[in-house]
């Protein structure tokens, strides 16, 4: 069930409806047909107009339908008023998109996460038949005087939020410690809307593993891997969950220690359905996502995949004159990953910066350091060629390639020792 409002296009409406319908598909619905209707506002209390409502119980009986979505979000009011009318289960986008998440969690991680955003979900819609958390803990000792059963379920669902908001944050702790280790290597994120062939792409590219289907959010869970993309360059290449319109703020703030991998990484590879009618539109979901997780100035490669599912020939044409410096593959077929990887170097060298240091051999906090977040290009140790002081200890020459987000730190490290250089260095005469 959607509704067109005032400058709201049909179209859009069709096009959400039948990525509910997807949705839907996924969770294990078998979708009868959807309504539309076009409203000057929202009913505050049925959401739609009550003749609809009417129509909407009218086709519920006749075809023996057991359940109602609505492309939008509703209020606890709205969901009991529609649900009293139409004697039928009724959900919403956001619950349908929390049931699909719940059920295609496997890791611990990512129950975690999900269990997170349904509590959040559920704790202002309760009702008074909400009643079966009040058995989780027994009732003796935990309720208040005169405390009734919705304001006890509203407690323990709030200390349940409280406990999985304290694991989620250990479990980010956990991963941001996991990522220190990955500081030398380029970090590559895909991101794009759910179903643009993420985990396809990575599969080929890195040899994954990942689950990968033609279904909505098949991939929850983020995975990385090191991919050579040529001779000695080696990257980390992470999966992560795909992003959708009217996509629950609560899922994002759940999925929050995934998301990271987004937020620290070096490029984006921005991968998009190119055989999709509504790419973009898609593309904008994506990038309005990405401004709501703060990542902004990262630099982006788009990558248009599933070009083998292009129909007309100059549908592609033009898609590569309109983005010239974009990737054209197919992730299923492994067309074009070889120029995508090339694209991927180009991008990496000119980011990175060249840079040289002259360390004391005693300091080997600060060469480990540079080993650590850096690509050593030459080490160079001597003892001879150096200033006095320095000649019993030795200096190390450092020349290495930095990428931005450390090069600042770096060149505060260097600055140390400004003072040092090679004799040889020195103007003759």
């Amino acid at each position: 069930m959607g509704v067109v409002l005032p400058g709201v296009d049909r179209q859009d409406v069709d096009d959400s409806l039948s990525e509910l319908a997807l949705l839907a598909d996924t969770a294990g619905a078998d979708v009868i047909g959807s309504i539309v209707q076009s409203v000057q506002r929202i009913n505050v209390a049925t959401y739609v107009g009550t003749g609809k409502v009417e129509e909407i119980r009218q086709a519920v009986e006749e075809m023996d339908i057991d359940l109602v979505i609505f492309d939008d979000d509703l209020s606890n009011v709205q969901v009991r008023n529609v649900e009293r009318e139409i004697s039928c289960k009724l959900l919403d986008r956001s619950a349908l998109i929390l049931d699909i998440f719940a059920r295609n969690a496997r890791t611990a991680t990512a129950k975690t996460q999900v269990e997170l955003a349904q509590l959040e979900y559920l704790l202002p819609r309760l009702t008074r038949h909400w009643t079966h958390l009040s058995r989780q803990k027994g009732g003796i000792g935990m309720r208040g005087p005169g405390e009734t059963q919705i304001e006890t379920d509203r407690r323990l669902i709030g200390m349940r939020i409280s406990s999985l908001k304290d694991r989620l944050e250990k479990i980010d702790k956990q991963r941001t410690t996991q990522r220190k280790g990955r500081t030398k290597f380029t970090r590559i994120s895909l991101v794009g809307y759910t179903n643009a062939g993420k985990s396809t792409l990575m599969n080929e590219m890195a040899g994954a593993g990942v689950l990968a289907e033609n279904r909505l959010f098949a991939t929850l869970d983020s995975t990385t891997r090191t991919v050579d993309i040529a001779p000695g360059r080696e990257v980390l290449l992470s999966d992560t969950v795909g992003f959708i319109r009217k996509l629950p703020h609560r899922l994002i703030e759940s999925f929050k220690s995934t998301l990271d991998e987004v937020r620290e990484s070096d490029i984006l590879l921005h991968v998009l359905d190119a055989s999709h009618r509504a790419w973009r539109e898609h593309m904008q979901v994506v990038r309005e996502t990405l401004e709501e997780l703060g990542v902004r100035d990262k630099p982006v490669l788009l990558v248009f995949n599933k070009i083998d599912a292009i129909d007309e020939p100059e549908t592609l044409l033009a898609l590569r004159r309109e983005y010239p410096d974009a990737a054209f593959v197919s992730g299923l077929r492994g067309i074009g990953l070889s120029e995508l990887q090339a694209q991927i170097l180009e991008l990496i060298d000119a980011g990175f910066e060249s840079e040289r240091a002259l360390i004391p051999v005693t300091d080997q906090k600060a060469i480990a350091h540079i080993h650590r977040v850096a690509e050593v290009l030459e080490e160079t140790y001597t003892w001879g060629k150096v200033p006095y002081e320095y000649e019993t200890q030795g200096v190390v020459l450092l020349r290495y390639r930095v990428a931005p987000r450390y090069a600042a730190d770096l060149q505060a490290l260097v600055q140390r020792y400004r003072d040092l250089r090679l004799l040889e260095d020195e103007p003759q005469g």
